[in-house]
């Protein structure tokens, strides 16, 4: 049957939707503030998270301290891949991830971030705590088989750690401004739609 409790939710993006804005309203939230973009947001935030071990530290000490926080906001999943990638990098004595060769550092990447949602796991059944992970969008062509190519917008990660965390999360939702267009008639059977709101 159903085992209620607290749920892995991800939401994504344009900037500037109001994503931080919405996590806050979770129930007793604490951000792990790796975007640094929360200054104008009442809410209880972490130091600028700078690196991958500060990160793991931030869940380390919120997995073993006593606390009241019952949500976990990861803001954002986009500048978290960044540090994964540094690391990566740094432990194998390359600039940056790609030039480790035959997609070593993807794999890595992924193994790192496994780690850290086991962390977070520990964190949702051993704290009974809300992991909310928010994460930019990118607009991408996609070449649909069944039908004609179209823009979307997907996660703005690679397509493997993007991947990953859509699959771990149970519920990914997608914040978008909601456009008002107006269309006018040029003649001789031109139409003009523009964004009117």
């Amino acid at each position: 049957g159903k085992q209620p409790g607290p749920r892995r939710v991800l939401l994504y993006g344009q900037h500037g939707i109001g994503k931080s804005s919405w996590a806050a309203k979770a129930p007793k939230p604490i951000f792990l503030n790796i975007e640094d973009g929360l200054a104008n947001i009442d809410c209880d935030k972490s130091e600028h998270l700078r690196t991958l071990s500060e990160v793991q530290t931030a869940i380390g000490w919120l997995l073993n301290n006593d606390h009241s926080y019952q949500s976990v906001v990861i803001d954002t999943a986009d500048w978290l891949e960044k540090l994964i990638f540094n690391s990566v990098a740094a432990d194998a004595g390359k600039p940056n991830v790609a030039e480790i060769g035959f997609g070593k550092g993807y794999v890595a990447a992924e193994c790192k971030l496994d780690y850290l949602m086991q962390g977070l796991d520990k964190l949702r059944i051993r704290r009974n705590m809300f992991i909310i992970v928010l994460a930019h969008a990118k607009i991408i062509r996609f070449e649909n088989p069944e039908t004609a190519a179209y823009d979307r917008y997907e996660l703005d990660l690679h397509k493997s750690l993007s991947g990953k965390i859509q699959e771990w999360c149970e519920e990914v939702f997608f914040a978008s401004f909601r456009v008002f267009t107006r269309t006018e008639d040029k003649g001789f059977g031109r139409e003009r739609t523009t964004a009117i709101g």
